[in-house]
């Protein structure tokens, strides 16, 4: 590879890794609710902020849109998506659609390589909240359910999955980190969250469709039923 080559491919790759920095930090921002939804993000701000030039931010920017973290609205640049009750029960009814569809594809085939995966991803929410560390605690539980999707052995539905799971992280903040319901204290919702990843584990092993679309449902439904309350009193 000749010079001018080499020299423009480390270019390319530094301009690439300092994209995934920005958008990393971006990422965290906007999941925990940092930078609030319905804040207007100014270019030169972030690039002073994150202490990254314009072209990575730029493009870690475009990355969050497509993510529908952030929105590009005429006349105003960029916005992080505001968190609504119209878009939370869209979300919430994609989740539903996409992740039984997962079930109805895991229990079709080997599924063994992603269980792995998933016992992982249940250990660190396990540690996440042991060290009462939310952001942490979302970002093991957006792992397992990744790793889930993998158990259609469908690119599609994983792509859709991640998709809608970047909306759904900040709801799962909101989720981790409220005492939401007075009824059931954060202890034992997070022991129904643990309980449930468990039995989603056993179900997908077992080839048990019935037991996984259940529980797949369950799971869904108090995730909702807690973002809505949230949502209502505020």
């Amino acid at each position: 590879m000749g010079h001018a080559k080499a020299e423009a491919v480390r270019t390319v790759n530094g301009r690439s890794s300092l994209a995934q920095t920005a958008y990393k930090q971006l990422y965290r921002m906007i999941v925990t609710l940092e930078l609030e939804p319905g804040r207007n993000l100014e270019e030169g701000q972030l690039i002073e902020s994150l202490g990254i030039g314009r072209t990575p931010v730029r493009e870690a920017l475009q990355r969050l849109v497509a993510d529908m973290l952030v929105e590009a609205q005429p006349g105003k640049g960029f916005v992080v998506r505001p968190l609504t009750l119209q878009n939370t029960k869209a979300a919430f009814a994609a989740l539903q659609v996409l992740e039984c569809g997962v079930a109805d594809l895991a229990v079709r085939q080997d599924a063994s390589a992603f269980i792995g995966e998933m016992e992982s991803a249940n250990k660190d929410v396990k540690k996440a909240i042991a060290a009462m560390d939310v952001y942490n605690l979302v970002e093991a539980n957006s792992r397992f359910h990744h790793a889930y999707a993998q158990c259609s052995h469908n690119p599609y539905l994983v792509g859709a999955l991640r998709k809608v799971r970047c909306e759904t992280n900040r709801l799962a903040y909101l989720s981790y980190g409220n005492q939401i319901d007075p009824a059931r204290s954060l202890k034992d919702h997070y022991a129904s969250v643990i309980d449930q990843h468990e039995r989603i584990i056993g179900a997908v092993a077992a080839r048990d469709h019935k037991a996984l679309k259940k529980v797949v449902l369950e799971h869904i439904e108090i995730f909702k039923s807690r973002i809505v309350q949230y949502l209502a009193e505020f």
